[in-house]
């Protein structure tokens, strides 16, 4: 029960309070409030008497903050200014008064007018001391995209160390605030001390040994966390019982052999996936000739989870030394891009550890060296291994065992090549272009700028590209098909006009040495002739047609008083993005005419460059995560393109299986991802125009971070330890065979019905099929 005053008025001074920690400078008490500070509320309230004794005993005061646009807290001197240059964090004593957790929001000011910002997740329960770091911190500052659970404890206090950006003159900070974003209800927080204090103990409270000899997190605990070998490989030797039975269940009879269903429509067997529309409904076909919904899985690799120590070796509590089992794990590597991916992260470079090649020797068996001894005849063949250790022809037998029994279909991006090699199960490649043509920025840069496909040197780089990735792979009928990069950032990242037309902004910015740009201004030029047309037509003065060739020309916003503005902008970046997909589909049809271009993996688009890749490519690709695919697109402007889907990335994470990341689409739970995954793919398949969906990824990411970009996400399948996420995998299983089961059944309604209304025909009959030898007229069919 919590106790307010004047009641408890006489318990104020007799209370017991806890001792500020060693090193701790108190600015204010807001329980025993001095002269020194100044405190302002705006749309919040803070009465006089109101300190409250905690079921802990702690006596504090409370804040509430009204259902505003922003109430808040404003904290600052009384006179002169704070020099805080000789400490490291902000601290102040707070709890949150509900019954559930409260986003505040932190934003400490200097003389100069710069500020710290910090968004703060304070959960319920008892007080804690919020640690904010008066330089920018962020966990990526420590290597990771997400940093590990608070609040922690340290010297016997409730510490939450919260993450800033933005940067202050220490030595004249002005003001404090403490405010929310436009609560429904009056919420209310609890506050005692307010001061500045030395961020070493809690930072290193807060990362050291966060991750044990297995990869794993040393923060909690669930049912897969292994805590030996021996367990390791009883959860193997479990796991390899249920998958022989798993795919003992698979109905081969239904399928064909490159998982096509035999029973539905029959299409004409071209030797090499391709896609056609029925009926309504796209489909992929097999080289067969059957109908086929990719369900596929992302970076199933065994070398793609490494993460660097080097500079944190205090981040990992048992690092094999040199000459000790599994000292064979590290590498070095070197990951500063200087792309957006990278801003604000240490530690990306260095040397690395590879926890999950350790652990896949541990649970299966001895190093190479031991196993080529072991051939003892020059006729005897050891079986084949990583550098490091671990038998590569077994996980390859294993991993695709899996993938098998928990029904998917696909490999897909990012994935070991001897998976696709195994013609067991159909897979897809990855077109990485990379050359030193021309880019061009639009302000998200994320893998860096867009190609300018204007440039002859980005051609060069696409042929390339394309000869070396088709070189083995272009009569293989296992590939489903080729992607045209990943992820470009073909708008910016906002919602407005300029994030819109990003692409054409970021050109017109550019040097007229720039392919792009000079593409660009004749486009113009030919439109309007000189610039006394073009003034006129965006409602700008330019003297001399030569001002837009400097690249510092600002072009003007679009707007209803002149509607050429953004056709023009419109106009350019279809033209550009033209340009882009057609340069790449030339290629591959010259190289490998028989594989499909699976489009450019979109996370960021715009309508043009969606346009362009409908025009050249054979299937629309989209990474996204979202609930549902519709949330993550306008179907019905797809449905105008009138092209298949393929949804190449999405998945939902928790932070309550290790890595601390649950992804962009973080649920609460582990046990609500089952649930998630079955309502996306539910929704996919109510889609017509969607081919299939790939989740991401097959792996958990490290737990103190990948090496490409210090993402630690929990959405993988199988964890560091290579033991699955059994109730996820199971109701995956489920959703997976249950959706084919679907599809199959209407497929088969579907040519029952077409061989009824045939056979009721005048002179119908029996028309030509894959089967017979010859197409199945009259249905649209797209490129191969």
């Amino acid at each position: 029960m919590i106790r307010t005053l004047p009641a408890l008025f006489a318990l104020l001074f007799a209370a017991p309070v806890l001792a500020a920690p060693a090193g701790q400078q108190t600015l204010f008490n807001f329980v025993r409030p001095a002269d020194v500070v100044t405190v302002a509320t705006q749309d919040a309230v803070l009465p006089q008497y109101n300190a409250e004794q905690t079921p802990e005993g702690e006596v504090l005061r409370r804040i509430i903050f009204n259902p505003t646009a922003e109430p808040s807290l404003l904290l600052s001197p009384q006179s002169g200014v704070w020099d805080w240059s000789q400490s490291g964090v902000m601290s102040l004593r707070i709890q949150s008064a509900m019954d559930w957790a409260l986003t505040l929001y932190v934003k400490i000011q200097s003389k100069d007018g710069k500020t710290l910002v910090s968004r703060v997740d304070l959960p319920a329960g008892p007080a804690q001391t919020l640690l904010v770091p008066l330089q920018a911190n962020s966990p990526l500052s420590q290597g990771m995209k997400a940093g590990p659970p608070m609040p922690i404890t340290v010297d016997g206090q409730r510490v939450l160390l919260a993450g800033s950006s933005g940067e202050i003159d220490r030595s004249q900070v002005v003001s404090v605030t403490l405010s929310m974003l436009k609560p429904d209800t009056p919420q209310s927080i609890l506050l005692e001390r307010f001061g500045v204090q030395d961020s070493e103990p809690a930072l290193k409270a807060a990362y050291s040994e966060l991750v044990d000899a297995y990869g794993q997190s040393t923060r909690g605990r669930w049912p897969e966390k292994i805590s030996d070998d021996e367990q390791l490989k009883a959860a193997a030797a479990t796991e390899q019982q249920q998958l022989k039975g798993w795919l003992a269940q698979r109905d081969k009879t239904s399928l064909d052999t490159f998982g096509g269903w035999t029973k539905g429509p029959a299409f004409e067997a071209s030797g090499f996936f391709r896609t056609e529309k029925r009926d309504g409904r796209w489909y992929l076909v097999t080289p067969l000739g059957h109908p086929f919904y990719s369900l596929g899985v992302n970076t199933v690799a065994a070398n793609n989870s490494q993460t660097y120590v080097a500079g944190r070796e205090w981040m990992f509590a048992a690092l094999p030394k040199a000459g000790e089992p599994f000292d064979k794990y590290y590498g070095s590597g070197d990951n500063r891009s200087g792309n957006g991916s990278g801003q604000g992260r240490s530690f990306a470079a260095g040397r690395w550890y590879d926890f999950y090649g350790a652990n896949l020797q541990r649970t299966h068996g001895q190093p190479c060296e031991a196993k080529a001894k072991a051939a003892q005849t020059p006729a005897v063949q050891a079986p084949p291994c990583t550098p490091q250790g671990f038998d590569a022809k077994r996980w390859v037998g294993h991993t695709l065992d899996r993938l098998q029994a928990w029904g998917f279909n696909t490999i897909g991006n990012w994935s070991a090549p001897e998976l696709g090699a195994a013609d067991r199960v159909p897979y897809t490649l990855p077109l990485s272009i990379v050359g030193d043509y021309t880019s061009i920025s639009t302000g998200i840069d994320w893998w860096g700028g867009i190609p300018d496909p204007f440039d002859p040197r980005f051609a060069m780089a696409a042929e390339r590209a394309v000869a070396i990735a088709t070189r083995d792979h272009r009569d293989d009928p296992w590939l489903i098909g080729f992607f045209a990069d990943n992820e470009l950032a073909w708008a910016g990242p906002g919602e407005d006009a300029k994030s819109r037309y990003a692409l054409a902004y970021g050109t017109l910015l550019m040097t007229t040495d720039v392919p792009a740009k000079r593409a660009f201004l004749k486009q113009l030029r030919d439109k309007y002739r000189n610039q006394a047309g073009l003034s006129n037509a965006w409602g700008i003065e330019l003297p001399a047609w030569e001002l837009m060739e400097d690249p510092g020309f600002v072009p003007p916003m679009p707007s209803p008083e002149h509607p050429e503005i953004e056709a023009d902008f419109k106009h350019f970046q279809k033209t550009f993005a033209d340009a882009y997909f057609k340069t790449i589909s030339d290629a591959l049809k010259w190289h490998a005419p028989n594989q499909m271009l699976l489009g450019g993996r979109y996370a960021v688009s715009t309508p043009e460059a969606v346009a362009s890749c409908a025009q050249y490519c054979d299937v629309l690709s989209f990474n996204m995560y979202t609930l549902k695919p519709q949330d993550g697109y306008d179907f019905a402007a797809l449905r105008a393109l009138d092209k298949p889907v393929l949804i190449t990335e999405f998945n939902f994470g928790s932070a309550d299986r290790g890595p601390f990341w649950g992804g962009v689409t973080q649920l609460a739970r582990e046990e609500d991802r089952g649930p998630a995954y079955a309502t996306f793919l539910k929704q996919a398949l109510a889609e017509p125009s969607i081919v299939g969906v790939h989740w991401f990824q097959y792996l958990d990411q490290p737990a103190t971070g990948r090496l490409l970009d210090g993402e630690n996400g929990h959405f993988g399948l199988v964890g560091i330890t290579d033991v699955p996420f059994h109730g996820f995998v199971d109701s995956v299983r489920k959703s997976n065979l249950a959706a084919l089961r679907q599809l199959s059944k209407e497929a088969e309604k579907a040519k029952v019905a077409a061989h009824s209304e045939e056979d009721g025909k005048p002179g119908g009959g029996h028309k030509a099929t894959a089967q017979d030898g010859g197409p199945a007229d009259g249905h649209e069919s797209n490129g191969h």
